[in-house]
């Protein structure tokens, strides 16, 4: 069976996608902070048949980082690779001229450095995979200029560079920078508590299709949106 690691999967998108997964057949390790949260995702996932094993910690740390390639290694290799995991640097976002520049070390940390340590801990077995894959979650704070997301967006936007970069220098890998869209999480809870727009926003889950559809159909390493993986414009 297939293996994947999914950091940030104690909830939203990232249980979502675990669930997704073992549905289809997939073996997983799935990483968060909070253990209790995350023994309910890894539960829920068991229920279909597969091996799921949970490992805390924080994805900044290196050991941690070290311990969820080790697990898959142990499961019987590693095919893809999901980077969840992500922190906003200010919660509730503010503008700049008020965004703690220690909030933007800790973003730039969880939502860039921590990611590439983690790939560099799994390129072994990726590329030892038939179809190694890394999904890099990407914000449309990234490409887009949006009042108090200045932070938050910058480090979006430089993981969407490293993933490109990752992608020219292993092109026998799929490398994937996905922008989601809005969705009704505990992110965007935090990131903005008193949202009067009124916008629906949907639930992780129905984003979900979008992700396996580049898994079935594997198009080449890119940058790609909810909208256009969801059949939409």
């Amino acid at each position: 069976m297939p293996v994947a690691v999914i950091t940030g999967a104690s909830k939203g998108l990232g249980r979502a996608l675990a669930e997704a997964l073992a549905q289809r057949g997939w073996d997983l390790v799935l990483g968060a902070r909070t253990s209790d949260v995350l023994a309910r995702s890894a539960e829920h996932a068991r229920v279909h048949g597969t091996r799921v094993v949970a490992v805390t910690g924080d994805v900044n740390d290196a050991g941690h980082r070290a311990e969820l390639v080790a697990a898959a290694g142990e499961l019987g290799g590693l095919d893809l690779l999901v980077n969840n995991a992500s922190a906003l640097g200010a919660e509730p976002l503010v503008r700049l001229d008020a965004l703690p520049l220690e909030g933007l070390r800790v973003a730039l940390e969880t939502n860039v450095v921590a990611v590439l340590g983690l790939v560099q801990e799994a390129l072994p077995l990726l590329r030892a995979a038939e179809a190694g894959t890394v999904i890099a979650l990407s914000s449309d704070a990234a490409a887009e200029a949006y009042e108090t997301w200045g932070g938050y967006g910058a480090a979006k936007a430089a993981l969407d560079q490293l993933a490109a970069v990752l992608a020219v220098e292993e092109p026998e890998l799929r490398v994937w920078a996905v922008d989601p869209g809005d969705m009704d999480t505990d992110l965007y809870t935090a990131a903005v508590p008193v949202d009067g727009d009124g916008e629906y926003r949907p639930a992780p889950e129905t984003v979900v299709p979008g992700f396996l559809r580049l898994l079935d159909e594997r198009p080449v390493s890119g940058r790609y949106g909810a909208p256009a993986l969801l059949g939409g414009s």
